[in-house]
């Protein structure tokens, strides 16, 4: 199995910017399908982007325009970078691999991270 870890969550004011690291611990990292979703008290979890191996991107739309999603498969870490953050972007953000296709959907993902926190506020 593989570990994911999240790191580069922080305080930040609206409209600043963070990069948000996932990195696979402990095996090799193959999985094809890697995303992240995000997580606020009482929400279910929502689908903000995913990547492939091969690089093919599938961003949802309150973000699309201002996060990236990257992937650096020779040092088994993906990134989301997120510009003009919003306090609505406010989460825990979760890092998410799998070896199937890319999805929007949480149940088709097979390891997740612990989460960082990302705060948006003035």
């Amino acid at each position: 199995q593989v570990q994911l870890v999240e790191s580069g969550g922080g305080l930040v004011q609206p409209g600043g910017s963070l990069r948000l690291s996932c990195a696979a611990l402990g095996r090799t990292f193959s999985s094809n399908a890697m995303a992240w979703f995000r997580q606020v008290p009482g929400n279910d979890r929502e689908f903000v982007a995913a990547i492939n191996r091969s690089g093919a991107t599938r961003i949802d739309e309150p973000v699309k325009g201002r996060f990236a999603i990257s992937r650096d498969n020779a040092q088994n870490t993906m990134y989301l970078q997120m510009n003009s953050l919003r306090p609505e972007d406010s989460a825990v953000y979760y890092c998410a691999a799998g070896n199937r296709f890319v999805a929007t959907t949480s149940s088709q993902y097979d390891y997740w991270g612990q989460g960082t926190q990302v705060t948006v506020s003035s």
